[in-house]
């Protein structure tokens, strides 16, 4: 039980790392300005089409 106890507690330490180096692992003075604004506006996806009529069953 101990055992299992010790691993789960690992497991939310390593979770907790990997979440700390990836919030804080960006540039150092953070993005650079402008940086966002060439890019294009994001287009709208194609509507779905409508599903085909279910065939009927004898």
């Amino acid at each position: 039980m101990t055992l299992i106890l010790l691993e789960a507690l690992a497991a939310l330490v390593l979770l907790l790392l990997i979440v700390w180096w990836t919030m804080f692992a960006g540039r150092k003075k953070g993005e650079l300005p402008g940086q966002h604004d060439a890019l294009p506006p994001a287009a709208e996806p194609p509507p779905l089409a409508p599903e085909p009529p279910a065939a009927a069953k004898d």
